[in-house]
Order: C-alpha cells, then structure tokens, then sequence
C-alpha cells in the first residue's frame, strides 16, 4: 500500500442496532446515518481529515472547522481554502462564526454555493479571540442579538440550518433551553449541546443531565456532546439523555478508529479488534498526503506535527517519534521517521483506540495547537 493510498471503508451493510439507539435523525432534508457526527474542531477537521473520518468510520455528518465570516466577508482565500468541499464527504456541515447578521447571512450564502448541506451557527467556542469580538459562546450572553443572527441566516439560505452551543456561559447564566427555544421558533433545524459551560473550557466534566433537559424542551433533534469516548459512552449518552444522536471531539484527534468503533457497536452491539501499527502508520501518512494537496508540503508536515504522534497513541517508545515529528519538514522525513518506529515497535501488541477504563471527565492530553473550542 503507497502513502497516499486511499484506505478501505468501513462496512455500511450491517443495520442491527443496539437496544435504546435511534437508527438516524433528520436535519431539515437532510438525513444523518448513522447518528453519529465528527465535531467541528479548530484546526483539526480540515477537508483532509474529514475525507480520512468518513472512508474510515462512515459517520453519518462530518463538520467543518469554525470558519471565520468576517474572513468570508473580505473575501480571504486562505479561509476560502478551508471549505475544501468533496463529494464524498457528504452531507456535509459547515460551521460559521461570527456575530454581525448581516455578514453572518452572507457567509451562509457563500458556503451554500461553495457546496455546504448544512450551515451550522457557533455558539460554542470559548477561546478569548472569538469570544472578544461577540461570537461563539459569547453570545449566549445576547440572546437578542443571537436570535437575530440566526433569523438572518435562517432567511438568507434554503439549507437547514443548525446551531452547536455550551450549557451557557457560566454557572449563573444557564442558556440552553430558554435561548434554544427561541431559536426553534426562529427556524433552526437542530441543535447540538456540549454539557459544559463556557467558563469551564475542557476542564470537569460534561454535566449530560442538561443536554436530557434541553432534549425534553425541543421538538427539534439533538445531539449530544461532551466526553464521549469510546461506544459504551456513547451508549450511555443516547439511553441517559433521550438525544437523537451523539458528536465526537476530541477523542477522535489523530484517532478516527474510535468514530469507527462507536459507529460498528451502535450498529451491531459487537466490537472491533483495535488498528495494528502498519494500519496506523499508513493512516498518518494518508492523512498528511491529502492536507499537502491544499496547504501544500511544508505547511501541511508544520501543522499535523503535533496530530501525527497521536496515530501511535499507547505504543512504548511513542514519545520518540512525537520528538523527532516536531522536527520534520517533509512528508519524506514523517517517512523515515515511521519507518525507524516500525523497527522498534511493530513488534508489540497493539493497543486499544479508546480506554475502556476511563470515567467521565477525565481529560485526554492533546497538543495546544490542536485544542477545539
């Protein structure tokens, strides 16, 4: 098998489900199945990345990086590049940050025409850029004026549109049900929830009793989110809250097996034996083959450094190829690297893609860089 080949997809033909586990849901037109999505990740859910997810795993939505349309608006061409559209990574929803209507409606325009499915509102991301400029998870603290940016876009374009929001902005200020509501009223299609506040960042965990009490006050779907890390997570997501599907994040960085298995169990009740290192291997190299196509060479090698090690996520001797990949500058230098990895560890057993001990809210250590909102 050559770097840049394109791996096997994952079998769609097994349709038994677990007990409690909906089969789809509907956003809009649009079906999602299986009701399992790729989050929206900063710098982490590239048009190369969602491709690799969906011929691996089979989710049934992917998402894209929150895109900037204050970028959009100047006509940017390097956020222009970040839709990176494909067919076959449909449907497909693009994620828009922003908190002018009227350039937020424009943006949903030209993401419909750049071949979005779905154009989903960020009401989530945390981080002090975004939230500054009155975007993100700020605006659960205008109510007003998020109702007003999502009845823009709702006007503007003929797709459905979503909105991906936290539990609220801190502990004082819960804005899930009231404000989500509201903007069913408005004309949002579905919702997904992460079961944290914004204050809270990654830290704690994911209070999943507010994403069943958002789920009761909706007729629209919803989705869960927050610590969702293996299929018996997601499993307990769907039994414990009612929600009408579940959204991998973080766990899935430099890891899309874990979507994969969370897909399979919910599907058949079974499990899959975890990736071997050849299979591993070949999957970064993919992976960093397809970004150069966009950022090119260079650029695509810098910005998967600190994803790239977490492919051999649990193998001895992994911290020396996360070493040596923080100084590589081609893709043949990710190469070799691997290649005097697979001397040293190809040998060992391989190890699981999720930990099956983990408890809720306990936090998997990501590189800064690659940190979602």
């Amino acid at each position: 098998m050559t770097a840049c080949a394109i791996p096997n997809q994952s079998d769609r033909s097994v349709v038994r489900l677990v007990s409690g586990v909906p089969d789809a849901y509907r956003v809009g037109a649009v079906r999602i199945d299986p009701p399992v999505v790729l989050a929206p990740m900063a710098d982490v859910t590239n048009g190369a990345y969602r491709r690799l997810v969906k011929r691996i795993a089979g989710p049934g939505l992917v998402v894209t990086e929150l895109i900037s349309t204050v970028a959009l608006h100047y006509r940017s061409q390097k956020t222009l590049n970040m839709f990176d559209v494909t067919e076959d990574q449909r449907p497909l929803a693009v994620q828009l940050f922003g908190a002018d209507p009227q350039i937020m409606a424009e943006a949903a325009r030209i993401a419909v025409c750049a071949g979005a499915d779905i154009i989903d509102v960020n009401m989530g991301c945390w981080v002090p850029k975004v939230c500054k400029t009155g975007a993100g998870a700020a605006m659960l603290r205008d109510e007003d004026n998020a109702c007003r940016v999502v009845e823009a876009l709702v006007r503007a374009v003929d797709v459905p549109v979503t909105v991906k929001m936290r539990a609220g902005w801190d502990y004082g200020h819960l804005a899930t049900a009231g404000l989500a509501r509201k903007l069913e009223q408005i004309g949002v299609a579905a919702f997904a929830l992460h079961g944290r506040f914004a204050v809270q960042g990654h830290s704690g965990e994911a209070d999943w009793n507010l994403i069943r009490e958002m789920k009761q006050a909706l007729r629209r779907p919803l989705v869960g989110n927050g610590d969702i890390r293996s299929p018996f997570d997601a499993v307990r997501m769907f039994q414990q809250t009612g929600c009408d599907g579940v959204m991998i994040g973080r766990a899935a960085i430099g890891n899309p097996w874990v979507v994969r298995d969370i897909v399979h169990y919910l599907r058949t009740g079974t499990l899959l034996p975890p990736p071997g290192f050849e299979e591993r291997v070949q999957t970064a190299l993919i992976h960093v083959c397809d970004l150069a196509r966009t950022l090119g060479e260079g650029r695509a090698v810098r910005h998967l450094r600190g994803q790239l090690p977490l492919y051999l996520r649990g193998y001895r001797g992994a911290a020396r190829v996360r070493e040596a990949i923080h100084r590589a500058e081609t893709i043949r230098d990710v190469e070799q690297i691997f290649a005097q990895a697979r001397h040293h560890l190809r040998d060992e057993p391989d190890p699981p893609v999720w930990d099956i001990g983990r408890t809720p809210g306990e936090n998997v250590t990501v590189p800064a860089a690659s940190r979602p909102c």
